[in-house]
């Protein structure tokens, strides 16, 4: 499966990135990093820089269509500085449209929401944006991993790095049931 990791240049969650990003690898599937611009992006351990990682693709030149999922990682820049930016609401709201896995932790549902994609939904995410999410129309709980199935599409979403582990572990296994189907 080749898996898109849609990332803001200015800033992303480094764990969010990094641990899904090896687990998916571990899975024996093809991460790629998408971005706004080429180059890199700064990943950050809550608000210290930390490292930064090489830009596969620019959003601009991608599709829903070369990928099986989507990952959005968190950190509160990396979900703000995407919703900006019309190519990247576009391509997370393609792969709900063609019915393709997301998953997203932390902040990186405020992307759905821009997206106009969680009506309807119940989902998780970092407690602050709990107002957020339903004022655009989804149902926010407050657990380590949810797995949404209303939809054309699978939504796993999680609360924060501290759910990491059950996070991957979910939506790698959404991510294959829908390969298989």
């Amino acid at each position: 499966m080749r898996i898109a990791f849609l990332v803001a240049p200015a800033g992303v969650e480094q764990v969010e990135l990094t641990e899904p990003w090896q687990a998916v690898t571990e899975a024996g599937h093809t991460p790629r990093l998408v971005s706004t611009r080429p180059g890199r992006a700064q990943g950050f351990h809550h608000l210290d820089k930390a490292d930064t990682f090489e830009i596969d693709q620019v959003v601009a030149d991608a599709t829903a269509d070369e990928y099986d999922a989507l990952v959005l990682p968190g950190g509160v820049a990396n979900p703000d500085f995407l919703r900006m930016d019309a190519d990247a609401v576009s391509f997370a709201r393609e792969f709900f449209r063609t019915g393709k896995p997301v998953a997203a932790i932390c902040h990186a549902p405020w992307l759905l929401a821009e997206a106009d994609v969680v009506r309807g939904r119940t989902l998780t995410s970092w407690p602050s944006l709990q107002t957020d999410l339903r004022n655009a129309g989804g149902t926010w709980v407050d657990v380590p991993v949810q797995i949404c199935t209303d939809g054309p599409n699978t939504l796993i979403t999680s609360r924060k790095p501290g759910d990491l582990k059950p996070f991957g572990e979910a939506f790698l296994s959404e991510f294959a049931k829908a390969a298989r189907s």
